[in-house]
């Protein structure tokens, strides 16, 4: 300590503060202890509070062969630097414990084992953390002990549990004498045209419906002769417009049908230009119903920001697309609470009229525990 403080004053000068001192172990490679000792001294020249090294002048020498410093007046700190460093340490308190609150949320050790497994069945899921964690404590909490402790009544409670959080909404209603124009949207590549052709071959080859198409997508060729080979197959009218103008008469022109199925481009969730683009067409188009497909291959934070900027051109139910290639559908959740949408349909395949199913919620709650596949019901 002696030469410790010699050194401090030596680089810092006589008034500096010091602030800590501890003696540390040294460590060799691997950490392994090497039994020696070093002093380690915490100080500051520029904190401005009264100088806890000896200084010169005085007649009695202390252990540093200095004589003790003389103080004209009673020590006083300064209130500044006091604060300063009560502020650090509540900091470095707040940070231990949200590291611990961390530590603990994502293991989950704490929990009984037959939750733990529930715990980790949702992680699997990919649902995030914080509400695997949220939806296990919400379960121990309102669940009897008797069937926490049993894994089967306890999984079966969760499954209520989501069953309740899944809103959905029942298929497209047709009523007679009134034609009922519905348009899907969403980003680019999550299979807008295929499940328009499932809906319209189910609609008249299965209810025997007369239905019509319009599509929107002038930007892809593909997708208006993908589209153009499901209506020559199936026998339906089909329209293709690119302005608002031609929308309108294109609805009216189909207005003796039952059903107009509207196919429009993809549009980055980003590009606000053709977001409020495609509200245009919808507007002209009168569109009753407007349903967002969105792939379940997609993260959770994707999937709510689109449909957060999808919502300005006034959806009212999601598509859920892609069920077969999905690894887990823990993503589902959150974007169900965070758009307030229900779901309305489920597709998990490429064929047509077959791969669609409405939306049920013992269902998505079954998959997104993993306890179906994805094969259709």
């Amino acid at each position: 300590m002696h030469e410790a403080l010699a050194l401090v004053r030596g680089d810092l000068g006589p008034e500096a503060a010091v602030l800590h001192t501890r003696e540390v172990r040294q460590r060799r490679l691997l950490g392994l202890l090497s039994g020696g000792r070093q002093i380690e001294v915490t100080a500051s020249a520029g904190v401005n509070v009264p100088s806890r090294l000896p200084q010169r002048g005085s007649g009695q020498a202390d252990s540093l062969g200095e004589p003790p410093a003389k103080l004209d007046g009673p020590l006083r700190s300064d209130r500044a630097t006091e604060d300063h460093f009560q502020g650090q340490l509540a900091h470095l308190q707040s940070m231990v414990q949200e590291l611990c609150r961390r530590s603990s949320s994502s293991g989950g050790q704490d929990l009984p084992e037959e939750l733990f497994h529930l715990f980790t069945d949702l992680i699997d899921s990919e649902l995030s953390e914080d509400l695997a964690r949220q939806l296990v404590e919400r379960l121990r909490l309102e669940a009897p002990d008797a069937d926490l402790s049993d894994p089967v009544m306890a999984k079966a409670r969760l499954t209520r549990m989501l069953e309740n959080e899944i809103q959905v909404v029942a298929p497209i209603s047709l009523t007679p004498d009134r034609c009922r124009v519905v348009a899907l949207v969403g980003p680019t590549g999550v299979g807008k045209t295929t499940t328009i052709a499932k809906l319209a071959a189910n609609y008249r080859l299965r209810e025997k419906r007369k239905i019509g198409l319009i599509t929107v997508d002038t930007y892809r060729v593909a997708a208006i002769e993908q589209l153009r080979t499901y209506a020559d197959i199936i026998g339906l009218p089909m329209q293709v417009v690119s302005s608002p103008r031609q929308m309108r008469e294109a609805v009216r022109q189909m207005e003796d049908l039952d059903l107009i199925l509207m196919d429009t481009a993809g549009r980055s969730p980003k590009d606000e230009v053709k977001i409020l683009e495609l509200k245009s067409f919808l507007s002209e188009a009168g569109a009753d119903e407007v349903h967002l497909v969105l792939s379940s291959v997609a993260g959770a934070n994707t999937l709510e920001q689109t449909a957060k900027r999808f919502s300005v051109v006034g959806t009212t139910a999601l598509v859920l697309t892609k069920l077969d290639e999905a690894t887990g559908l823990g993503t589902v959740l959150p974007v169900l609470r965070a758009s307030k949408l229900p779901l309305s349909y489920l597709t998990n395949g490429q064929n047509v009229p077959d791969d669609i199913e409405k939306a049920d919620p013992q269902r998505v709650a079954n998959l997104i525990l993993g306890m179906e596949q994805a094969s259709t019901t």
